[in-house]
């Protein structure tokens, strides 16, 4: 009986694996026939190879020929480089090599950028299944745009020539540098010279300083193709970063799509991803860029897949050129830069069109310590963004008022153009784009900042000196000081107005107008520091209790201080400690029972 029980078990499986792999009437033959059938020219026999690498082209239920677009011959050379600095690993520094001079004349290490190579191997940091995708065989080709001024020799080149190395010639239809009047010897003779060993690189020259947008704007007039893609001149494009790109512009022309922007550090030149990575770009309502989190409604079966986003985070995106021009590019009543972004979003979304980030096109970015060139005088970002407001925002445009009532009385300067071009895309109104693509932004953002728990200056029971910011940034150690309204001299230098507000931090300023650094601390003896505010809780927690210490649930200790030496810093809790005990000037004792009765839930 055993025998004959596992004789047809032995036959059931037998039976279920010809079911599956068997040619032509498997499951498998199904499910290629479906999906992964190969093209085949008239008279040629079909065949159906496992692998989705193998050069070959393939054919999905859309009927489109799709291809594998990566260069394993150029992954392979650059997986066997080495060096400093290659692999985006960071450059060994010495203190001297931390020098000011360093950093002057560009915002960044050029002594780091001097001596890594030009040609050098980044880590391949996309999702896995980046790998393994397919786009189409046909895409569009591109006019890199690349704007600069002044900007630093290596850090430039390296630019280019990520590119050359690491895009299909085919794609590349010219890279266009656009040179916004600089007075760097290194950047007129030499760069011409250099550049004329690339046959689809040319430089155009403005004959003023321009700035940014207008640059852009400039390189975008003279393109030749099919597809505009802006670039930074301190950027490096990483593995197979163009086709993603390409691919969701030819399913949809009126699309626009970015990179993730990864960071290449300022200082050592290290290359590593965003905090947060795939994210999406939000702003607040002081027209601050902001990234939020993907909500489970966007989120993807597959990760790696583009995903909508409301607005860009600004230089890094590519865009049909025809349709560039049906939306008007760029307003050209934008002065230098700032509010670019909002205006090319916020005009792609109600007049049309579409916005995605792509996880599978990376790029890396070097964010500047400090910009290094004076802005020509003149200009006002504040008036950019009044402008943008003005023009797309309509009634939530009050919003940023409130919160800069300065903004009221700039001028705009004329946006009748603006507006009948806005009219005849017949573009719909910012209330729908609040309720259809940026619905989720008020949760992080809301127009109506709800009231706080507290505010004012936080005054030290014991020391009887109040917590001073000093206008820090991050990294910077509150202190105690004099309390300003005890008769410290009201010099620009204090800063002891603090809200503890409705994210439960505690940030610099009065409520509607806090500063984006937030009270972190990251262990139960560290010091109390300004950091960027991130808006997810953690190490910027703050509760304020009845017994009148600041409590801080993650390290589960609370703020206490030096009188003598007026450091502040964390300890272990001891409500009968007066060092421990601080006095908000103002609070909302509704609000704070609220966040009490949460935090003891």
């Amino acid at each position: 009986m055993k025998r004959k029980q596992k004789r047809f078990l032995q036959m059931t499986l037998l039976f279920m694996v010809a079911l599956i792999f068997l040619p032509n009437i498997g499951l498998w033959s199904l499910y290629k026939d479906k999906h992964l059938v190969k093209s085949t020219e008239p008279g040629e026999q079909q065949t159906f190879p496992l692998g989705l690498g193998d050069g070959q082209f393939y054919a999905w239920t859309d009927g489109l020929r799709r291809k594998d677009w990566h260069d394993y011959e150029s992954i392979q050379k650059e997986a066997m480089r080495s060096g400093k600095g290659e692999h985006g690993k960071p450059y060994p520094l010495t203190e001297e090599d931390h020098d000011d001079s360093a950093y002057r004349e560009n915002g960044f290490n050029i002594f780091v950028s001097n001596n890594i190579a030009l040609e050098r191997s980044l880590p391949d940091i996309r999702h896995a299944n980046c790998k393994h995708k397919m786009y189409l065989e046909r895409l569009p080709n591109t006019s890199i745009i690349i704007p600069f001024h002044n900007e630093g020799w290596t850090s430039l080149l390296r630019t280019i020539h990520s590119i050359i190395n690491r895009t299909p010639e085919s794609l590349i239809a010219e890279i266009i540098l656009v040179d916004d009047f600089s007075d760097r010897e290194h950047l007129k003779d030499k760069l011409e010279e250099y550049m004329a060993r690339f046959s689809k690189v040319r430089i155009v020259r403005t004959k003023k300083r321009e700035g940014l947008i207008r640059t852009r704007l400039l390189g975008a007039s003279m393109a030749r193709g099919e597809v505009l893609t802006f670039l930074d001149s301190h950027c490096e494009v990483n593995v197979n970063w163009l086709p993603p790109l390409l691919n969701q512009i030819a399913l949809n022309h009126k699309t626009i799509v970015c990179p993730m922007i990864d960071v290449i550090d300022h200082n050592h030149f290290g290359y590593e991803a965003q905090a947060g990575d795939a994210m999406r770009g939000a702003f607040d309502w002081e027209m601050y860029y902001k990234r939020i989190p993907i909500p489970p409604e966007l989120q993807r079966a597959d990760p790696s897949d583009p995903f909508e986003s409301p607005v860009m985070a600004g230089g890094l995106f590519a865009v049909d050129r025809k349709w560039f021009w049906e939306l008007g590019g760029y307003d050209p009543g934008l002065e230098i830069w700032g509010g670019e972004q909002y205006e090319i979003s916020f005009k792609v979304w109600m007049c049309g069109g579409e916005m995605f980030d792509v996880p599978c096109s990376r790029v890396g970015h070097i964010y500047r310590k400090y910009v290094p060139y004076k802005v020509p005088s003149g200009t006002s970002l504040a008036r950019n963004l009044k402008r943008v407001a003005e023009t797309w925002m309509d009634e939530f445009a009050e919003y940023i008022y409130q919160r800069r009532p300065e903004y009221r009385h700039l001028s705009t300067g004329d946006i009748s153009a603006q507006k009948e071009l806005r009219k005849q895309l017949k573009c719909k109104d910012f209330k729908w784009f609040m309720a259809a693509v940026a619905w989720d932004v008020p949760k992080y953002y809301p127009p109506v900042e709800p009231p706080p728990a507290a505010w004012g200056e936080i005054r030290n029971v014991a020391a009887n000196l109040c917590v001073d910011s000093k206008h820090g940034a991050t990294g910077t150690e509150l202190r105690l000081d004099i309390c300003v309204k005890d008769g410290s001299e009201r010099t620009w230098s204090h800063e002891q107005l603090f809200t503890l507000g409705w994210r439960e931090d505690i940030r610099p300023g009065e409520p509607l107008h806090t500063r984006k650094f937030c009270f972190d601390a990251i262990s139960h003896n560290s010091p109390v520091t300004l950091y960027d505010c991130h808006g997810m809780k953690g190490n910027q927690l703050w509760g304020y209790r009845k017994d009148r210490t600041l409590f801080h649930p993650v390290s589960n200790s609370c703020v206490d201080c030096n009188p003598a030496e007026k450091k502040i810093f964390m300890a272990r809790c001891d409500p009968l400690s007066e060092t421990q005990q601080w006095v908000f000037e103002h609070l909302n004792m509704t609000v704070l029972e609220k966040f009490n009765h949460h935090a003891s839930s």
